[in-house]
């Protein structure tokens, strides 16, 4: 139940049904959803780990803000960890990986074609999770998990032009490539970009 509650109200704050500053009370939530307080006062915290709410104790719980500004040192620390996921999983990358991630990206693609801004950055987190994954490294899911809702919630409310998306289509086709190639550092180079590119659109849209 609890972990239930935590998801959905991550979504209905990752899509901004929940708007940045909504005040968020456990009764009234608790009304809402047809459950004791208890598991919504456990999501909440889990949220304010994640950094999706703030909370004055005893007092109140809102909606974090979202902060345009701040969004590089989530972005620049994404793409630090995901270079080193496929620094380590270069060594062990096969024919058949490759054609899973080329396979995933299709599907972004496919996604992006919807216009649905949710089912598309979902799409773009499943390819970028198998790197993380082929990695072997437990350590980075969780690290990464957090700050990917948080760059989900940013892209889901600051981009206005799906057209961009199918850059970010091609910039992945580009990490491929470098993984076919066997280049490393063209590899890592490339993700890198892949990050920084989709801040930069969003600084430059806003």
């Amino acid at each position: 139940m609890k972990d239930e509650v935590y998801n959905k109200l991550r979504t209905w704050i990752v899509t901004g049904e929940l708007e940045p500053g909504t005040k968020l009370r456990d009764q009234d939530l608790s009304e809402q959803l047809g459950i004791s307080r208890t598991p919504i006062r456990e999501a909440l915290l889990r949220l304010e780990s994640d950094g999706l709410v703030v909370t004055k104790a005893n007092r109140w719980t809102l909606v974090s803000p979202i902060d345009l500004n701040g969004a590089k040192n989530i972005y620049s620390i994404v793409w630090t960890l995901e270079r080193l996921a496929l620094e380590q999983a270069f060594p062990h990358i096969s024919s058949k990986d490759i054609e899973e991630l080329e396979h995933l990206n299709e599907n972004f693609k496919t996604a992006i074609a919807t216009e649905d801004i949710y089912a598309i950055l979902q799409a773009d987190n499943k390819f970028h999770h198998r790197i993380i994954q082929l990695s072997s490294n437990l350590e980075l899911p969780p690290l990464l998990s957090s700050l990917k809702v948080r760059i989900q919630r940013i892209e889901i409310h600051y981009f206005s032009h799906i057209d961009t998306k199918y850059t970010s289509y091609y910039e992945h086709q580009q990490i491929i490539d470098a993984i076919k190639k066997q280049d490393l550092h063209l590899a890592i180079d490339t993700i890198k970009a892949n990050w920084k590119n989709s801040l930069d659109r969003i600084q430059l849209d806003n």
